[in-house]
């Protein structure tokens, strides 16, 4: 069995299939994250006694340590799409960043992953794409050799991008379109929890930045399209302002900071929806990782047919693939 390998955030949607990967190399795999009690599965996706969990807090200094005592490489996957109480971008994007890298190199670690996200700019007016920009300098500031992998929006079974539009298909007469010709370019999660396991061992891929994305790009009004007719469902497009949106964002922010639950919208991400989220030409992706990129229509229809009358035993809508 290869090297142990810390990863922190690994048991979120990207995270699991991270580690399913490691494992699948022989890798050993340690499973750093906030409430282990809820990661528990995370040990079903290896052999016995090849992955544990343990809790990590990238606020916390002293169980960033313990977490990566042994470890040959790290793989930070810890990232927020909203902020609400002490989870902040800077808090967590950044500093925690910083923390795990400054960590690492203390413990011995060789190989680092650092996961950030297309868009990252540290002149971005949207603090997640700035603070994700600050959290790739800070790393590399202590690993000049780490990998950085900025995927675009990442697709898969339980997606928080694809279900949540499924979701308010099935349930709403009209799906907001804020944003309606940006593009964006989505990636399967398998094809980039590939590439960062490959990652965490590979020399080749030493201080190289990767920029992920599917082999096709979409509009986001394309994409609301697609999910209309693999739903089955007539739903009006409703276009949203730029003002409008930015007022429905503020409101987004207030229940972000006062419920337990993901707002619709916020202030931040409509800031983002104002550039597209592509990959760069010239820099490396999932062909140069020697992988064959996953289209959404061999993936996503088998998972927004729950969204369907009549859920699985719905006929397949005419048009869907």
């Amino acid at each position: 069995m290869q090297g142990l390998v810390t990863v922190f955030g690994g048991s979120g949607f990207v995270g699991s299939q991270v580690v399913r990967q490691l494992a699948k190399a022989g890798h050993r795999v340690r499973v750093a994250v906030r409430q282990p009690n809820l990661a528990y599965r995370m040990r079903m996706l290896g052999d016995v006694g090849q992955i544990e969990v343990v809790q990590a807090n990238v606020r916390n200094v002293a169980s960033v340590t313990r977490a990566l005592e042994g470890a040959e490489a790290c793989v930070n996957l810890v990232g927020l799409l909203y902020e609400n109480g002490r989870q902040k971008f800077q808090a967590v994007h950044v500093m925690g960043a910083k923390t795990i890298a400054e960590r690492a190199k203390v413990a011995g670690v060789t190989r680092f992953v650092q996961i950030s996200a297309i868009g990252a700019d540290a002149s971005s007016e949207a603090k997640y794409a700035r603070t994700k920009a600050e959290g790739e300098a800070a790393v590399r500031a202590v690993f000049p050799g780490a990998v950085i992998v900025r995927p675009s929006v990442v697709f898969g079974p339980e997606d928080n991008f694809f279900n949540k539009f499924g979701q308010m298909a099935a349930m709403s007469p009209a799906l907001p379109l804020v944003g309606a010709d940006t593009r964006f370019q989505p990636v399967f999660v398998g094809d980039v929890a590939a590439v960062i396991a490959q990652a965490a061992s590979s020399p080749a891929a030493e201080g190289v930045t990767y920029e992920l994305g599917g082999p096709s790009v979409y509009t986001m009004r394309e994409i609301l399209q697609l999910i209309l007719t693999e739903t089955g469902r007539d739903r009006v497009l409703l276009p949203i302002p730029w003002f409008a949106a930015g007022v429905l964002g503020q409101v987004g922010d207030v229940m972000a900071g006062v419920l337990p639950i993901a707002p619709p919208i916020t202030s931040d991400q409509v800031e983002m929806l104002k550039s597209d989220n592509v990959a760069e030409a010239g820099l490396p992706g999932l062909a140069e990782a020697g992988i064959v990129p996953t289209s959404i229509e061999a993936i996503v229809p088998s998972y927004l047919y729950r969204y369907r009358k009549g859920g699985q035993y719905a006929p397949t809508p005419a048009g869907a693939y």
